[in-house]
């Protein structure tokens, strides 16, 4: 997948286009339809398939009291979209001059930066531009004046309701994993680069990586068991999530920690993925760090136990 963030840099050449538009935070099941209605259109009309989104949920600009915390890291979005067979992915850069760009200008500016759309995916309700002045009737009328089809899909239902990425965090806020796995289509997982921490958990006899996981939405305060793969080997981890209140802190800050068991070996710098499993128990302060090491002593216990 080419990875561009500027329409012209496509080379298409005189190839048509299929485009699929959106934020696609989680890659779930929804837009996993659109995306793979996009690659359809596009090998049934040797057409190069382009999914359209943007460096940053839009309302980090229009409205930043109401972002979400995001399902995805920018890493786990890009793969979940390759994966789905896309020859290209636009990565626009959302800021305040883009955000005052209306739905037209900004399909007419794709337009003509791409030369030739054949076909535009995008949820039924998707609307974009400044003010949301567009949506999928917009499409449709530029659709016939510029002469590309519009699929307006609507939205997977999953048991009876729709999949949503509203849904999925409501079901990881609650701990109910299967749901969100089954919504995103794949096992639902947390993703973060591994960042210099305080080395506590070295001083207690488990080294822990500590994930950046900022911006992202996570389960309730706890240790869970979880997966990661390393060097194409899987390896089971105790995840700990949450406030440390055994350590003394001026400055508490929400901590991902991950003790990978019978690994050994420097994790800074690296991307650690893991997939979340059951939950051991929930956050509690120790009287002691030795109260603290024995307790975590249990937690690996259960974790390998669990294999």
């Amino acid at each position: 997948m080419k990875l561009i963030h500027d329409a012209t840099e496509l080379g298409n050449g005189s190839r048509k286009v299929c485009l699929a538009i959106g934020v696609f935070d989680g890659v779930h099941l929804g837009h996993q339809q659109i995306i793979r209605q996009t690659v359809a259109d596009a090998r049934q009309h040797d057409a190069l398939a382009l999914v359209v989104t943007f460096d940053c949920h839009p309302n980090t600009i229009v409205a930043p009291d109401r972002v979400p915390p995001q399902i995805y890291s920018r890493s786990q979005k890009l793969r979940a979209i390759e994966s789905l067979g896309v020859d290209a992915l636009l990565e626009i850069r959302f800021n305040k001059p883009f955000s005052e760009k209306s739905g037209d200008v900004f399909i007419r500016e794709l337009a003509r930066d791409l030369g030739k759309i054949h076909s535009v995916c995008v949820g039924a309700d998707f609307v974009f531009g400044h003010r949301r002045s567009g949506n999928v009737a917009l499409l449709k009328t530029l659709g016939a004046e510029l002469h590309f089809q519009v699929h307006g899909l609507a939205a997977v239902a999953l048991d009876g309701q729709a999949v949503s990425s509203t849904r999925i965090r409501e079901m990881i806020r609650a701990g109910n994993f299967d749901a969100a796995s089954q919504m995103l289509g794949r096992p639902y997982a947390i993703c973060g680069r591994v960042v210099e921490g305080d080395r506590l958990g070295r001083q207690l006899g488990f080294p822990t990586a500590n994930l950046d996981a900022a911006n992202l939405i996570l389960p309730s305060n706890g240790v869970y068991s979880a997966v990661t793969r390393l060097n194409d080997r899987l390896y089971r981890a105790a995840l700990n999530i949450g406030f440390r209140p055994t350590v003394t802190s001026a400055w508490p800050q929400l901590r991902v920690e991950a003790y990978v068991l019978d690994f050994s070996g420097e994790l800074y710098g690296t991307e650690l993925e893991l997939e979340i499993g059951a939950k051991l128990r929930d956050e509690r302060r120790f009287d002691s760090p030795e109260e603290l090491r024995q307790q975590i002593a249990r937690d690996v216990a259960a974790v390998r136990a669990a294999e």
